[in-house]
């Protein structure tokens, strides 16, 4: 669940890449008092005109793509700046995204816009500051794309079992990550429990409540025989928040990231376009572990639940027929 697009700048949600580029260093030029007096009334001014090394904000344009944030290109002479702003929500949800685009970055394997700084508006609400990345003309290629994503789920690993440091968002949805020793714990009570509880809360729907219900205390056998390894997860994986820089490199944001299994990354795959590349890449680097085909749909699940949720009843059928399939499956 996109957040808001990435259009040509660099970082809750559509196409293709940002660049942050520092000029040359050149002269500061002496700022006027009443540059001053601006940046006092406006934080993202003042850090892009102090840490952010710039002496002028020559534009700032609007980025579309995106219903949860505002979106904003900043034009400076020290390069480009991409912020996001939002005036309901404090700067927990940022943070939470700042968190995770910097463990993604510090795996060295895919590209992510970098993120410089998250702060509370004066006017109320927060905003995010991070890198502008150009984005090329095409779509990133599918067996890269593959191969890089596999690379960072090797090398993002924790030793605190699953989880976040933070509670983040998927959409506007909280995401919970208490840290587990034990996946199925995890997915059963974080993210599909999580999830279910929500829709009988907000539409009464014990239907589909009971019968999750009964699908989560049944799940088991579907990871039997199977090795589960805390893997960083970008955690909203789909084609709006996938897209390649100019070089035509992969670059991926907007992320709800957390450690997880690491098959659980494409549960957005009904929107995100994974084609046999995709994965032939993909396994070439993490090898396919078995039963991967019947898990498939357990982590669309978590998804299609957190859609209904979001947007309502249009989501609700696919749902619940994987719920269906899913008891009969395990004779539940």
């Amino acid at each position: 669940m996109g957040h808001v697009g990435v259009v040509s700048s660099s970082p809750s949600s559509l196409p293709c890449s940002r660049r942050f580029s520092l000029a040359t260093p050149r002269p500061r030029r002496a700022i006027s008092f009443s540059t001053m007096a601006a940046m006092n009334d406006d934080p993202i001014r003042e850090w892009i005109l102090t840490e952010g090394k710039a002496t002028q904000i020559t534009r700032i344009s609007p980025i579309g793509g995106g219903c949860i944030n505002r979106a904003s290109r900043y034009d400076t002479d020290s390069g480009s700046f991409f912020v996001k702003t939002n005036s309901a929500i404090g700067p927990s949800m940022f943070e939470g995204e700042a968190l995770g685009l910097s463990a993604m970055h510090a795996t060295k394997s895919i590209r992510v816009p970098k993120p410089y700084k998250v702060g509370h508006l004066l006017t109320g609400g927060s905003y995010i500051i991070m890198e502008f990345i150009e984005f090329g003309a095409s779509r990133a290629d599918q067996s890269v794309l593959g191969r890089k994503l596999a690379e960072m789920h090797k090398a993002g690993k924790s030793d605190k079992g699953f989880g976040f440091d933070v509670d983040n968002t998927i959409g506007s949805t909280p995401q919970v990550n208490t840290w587990s020793k034990d996946w199925i714990e995890f997915f059963a009570e974080h993210r599909l429990g999580y999830q279910l509880k929500l829709a009988l809360d907000q539409y009464g729907d014990s239907s589909i409540y009971e019968k999750g219900q009964r699908l989560v205390k049944n799940m088991q056998p579907l990871f039997d025989g199977v090795v589960i390894e805390p893997c960083l997860l970008h955690g909203d994986l789909w084609s709006g928040n996938i897209s390649c820089d100019k070089n035509g490199d992969p670059v991926i944001l907007d992320p709800a990231c957390y450690y997880g299994h690491s098959e659980a990354e494409f549960g957005m795959s009904w929107c995100a376009g994974f084609g046999g590349s995709f994965y032939n890449s993909y396994f070439e680097v993490m090898p396919r572990q078995p039963g991967f085909e019947r898990r498939r749909d357990l982590y669309m699940l978590y998804h299609y639940l957190n859609h209904y949720n979001l947007f309502g009843s249009g989501y609700r059928s696919s749902a619940m027929s994987i719920i269906d399939d899913y008891l009969r499956m395990l004779k539940a």
